[in-house]
């Protein structure tokens, strides 16, 4: 004899759908992403800007949405935590001399004064001027940091902003032969801009410390070399083109950088 189904089995039956139901969207969504983003791959150049091979590039780091909000803020945030306090005015009480009355109280048909250190003399002190006690820094938390440069990053990489060197080895510092080097490197990736660009063109990205790289390429007024460590999101906003020497390692480094 057939039994018929309670409202408690037909709940239980329908819950699986349900699910299924719910999951369906997040994995479209997740399918339309990695679509948008592409294929994380990118060729690398020897320095004589023939080809050396692919790279498989990490999604964290460039496969982030461009998030412009919280990029201004952490880029506005570090210059400001880099701006001197310069400026610096005295008050009546700290510039020299005026210790003396300019004359005596009455009797001379002049207005009153007690000190030549007043604000309204000349060489005398200054009134709501600026001074040096001004703090401008900003807090920027550690989280933000990280996300902006992970923004940044893929955002370049998206803009056809990035590309990648084997090495930069140089036998001794020569601006000549850095030159070269960018020169082939360009021409290879077909990104002329890149030494044709006079200010703010790269930021080159060194893995490790390389002495002999960096002051072959310190006279490159258009550039600016750093070690990979060191890469910030001020550095790649206000640089047309961002150059990663030894991609591999490099990409250790920047993703230790996400996880600590």
């Amino acid at each position: 004899m057939a039994t018929a189904k309670t409202p408690a089995t037909k709940t239980a039956t329908k819950a699986p759908a349900k699910k299924a139901a719910a999951k369906a969207p997040a994995a479209k969504k997740e399918q339309a992403t990695k679509k948008a983003l592409g294929t994380l791959e990118a060729t690398v150049f020897a320095m004589d800007g023939k080809e050396a091979g692919n790279i498989q590039l990490p999604a964290e780091l460039f496969g982030a949405a461009w998030n412009a909000d919280l990029v201004h803020q952490v880029v506005v945030g570090m210059q400001a935590n880099a701006r001197p306090t310069v400026a610096h005015t005295k008050f009546r009480g700290e510039v020299r001399g005026g210790g003396k009355k300019p004359w005596k109280q009455k009797g001379t048909g002049r207005a009153r004064h007690g000190s030549r250190r007043s604000p309204i003399w000349v060489g005398g002190g200054t009134t709501h001027g600026p001074r040096a006690e001004r703090d401008y820094s900003v807090k920027i938390n550690k989280k933000m940091r990280v996300a902006a440069l992970a923004s940044v990053l893929s955002k370049k990489w998206k803009d056809g902003e990035v590309l990648f060197v084997e090495k930069f080895s140089f036998a001794e510092p020569k601006t000549k032969d850095a030159k070269a080097a960018l020169l082939a490197v360009a021409t290879a990736s077909g990104k002329t801009e890149l030494v044709t660009k006079r200010k703010n063109a790269a930021v080159i990205a060194f893995s490790t410390k390389d002495a002999v790289a960096e002051k072959s390429i310190q006279n490159l007024g258009n550039y600016k070399s750093e070690e990979v460590r060191n890469l910030n999101p001020v550095d790649l906003v206000t640089k047309k083109f961002l150059v990663i020497e030894n991609p591999t390692e490099a990409f250790k480094v920047l993703s230790a950088r996400l996880t600590k």
